[in-house]
């Protein structure tokens, strides 16, 4: 059976706050990893009012202080807001503080709407947003930085990234694309498939990777995981029942009326229109949801499509008690704990 992890987006609930959501994320870390749980990420958006966690690197470093064996990490940085040698310093320090435990995801997709992509990029003389053209080469200096690796040509060759030492996170590229899929190949290092946000070729670019990838001096093997929606129940009728929470979030996020994370209630009192509808159908192929065993056997079956011997679950319910419920289900019937 694959190892199981956790991405943990900090869900605003509807009638919660966003300082409920991130001591929510806390929380379930912590029970995680009493539950057996291998990693924790967390996720990274902006100016998004139903989930909380826009600082992913400090938010690693309060979970990381309140667990002992769990890796922590993001899930991802979106690096094309930000300076690979900033990046590159607060994951060295993270990695000082907890060594042997960070882990960084790196994402190519902005995690925001286009004005707040440029406001997370505006240096006070206006917006200088990078490219995704620009983003090998953001990889390319932010693992140099990392490793104290930069070619000696390089611009910022004499720049150390501080606090020098030997240790360095696990770097993982994260996409829903062929084209991250290549890259973590190309630079030798690990990759997750979004599989929540896209099930169309991932189990293909994921092989790519598997066959492609080029050993590296932190990494000899290829390795590989695939992120997956989930809600898991003591029944399939309750899970399906819990599941129609995200229905709705998904319906308003893809139609411009994101909102906080509503309630069960809310969904089944909510008129779908038949556009809406097709949104619901469409986002219930990316999503697991049923009874221990169903779940357990979907998660196996999608692992070996993927070739991955790791899978990252990612769980929203409106109930924070729903949410853990569902992890400690898995871990059960995963036989982790």
């Amino acid at each position: 059976m694959p190892l199981l992890s956790v991405l943990d987006q900090s869900p605003i609930r509807s009638g919660g706050t966003a300082a409920d959501a991130i001591q929510e994320t806390l929380e379930l870390a912590r029970a995680c990893e009493r539950l057996g749980y291998h990693r924790y990420w967390v996720a990274e958006h902006h100016a998004t009012p139903g989930l909380a966690g826009s600082s992913p690197e400090v938010l690693i470093g309060q979970i990381a202080a309140r667990t002992t064996r769990l890796r922590v990490g993001a899930g991802g940085v979106m690096l094309q807001h930000y300076s690979p040698l900033k990046v590159a310093e607060n994951f060295r320090l993270l990695e000082t503080l907890f060594p042997g435990r960070i882990d960084l995801g790196i994402g190519r997709a902005p995690g925001s709407d286009p004005l707040t992509a440029e406001a997370l990029a505006d240096r006070g003389e206006g917006p200088v947003q990078a490219s995704p053209a620009a983003f090998p080469r953001q990889v390319a200096d932010l693992l140099g930085f990392l490793s104290g690796s930069l070619p000696p040509d390089h611009r910022y060759a004499r720049v150390p990234a501080m606090p020098s030492g030997p240790g360095e996170p696990e770097v993982w590229l994260l996409g829903s694309s062929d084209q991250t899929a290549a890259l973590a190949a190309v630079f030798g290092r690990a990759f997750s498939f979004a599989h929540f946000i896209n099930d169309e070729g991932g189990a293909e670019a994921t092989r790519a990777y598997l066959r492609d990838f080029r050993p590296s001096a932190r990494l000899a093997a290829p390795r590989a995981s695939a992120a997956v929606f989930v809600v898991c129940a003591d029944t399939e009728a309750e899970a399906q029942r819990l599941a129609k929470s995200r229905d709705l979030f998904v319906v308003r996020l893809y139609t411009g009326r994101a909102g906080r994370y509503p309630s069960v209630e809310e969904a089944e009192a909510h008129p779908y229109t038949p556009r809406e509808d097709a949104i619901v159908r469409h986002a219930r192929r990316r999503t697991l949801a049923g009874a221990p065993e169903q779940v357990r056997d979907g998660l196996a079956r999608l692992a070996a499509a993927y070739g991955v011997d790791e899978l990252v679950i990612v769980t929203i319910t409106h109930d924070p008690k729903a949410r853990l419920r569902s992890y400690e289900l898995l871990a059960q019937v995963f036989g982790i704990g």
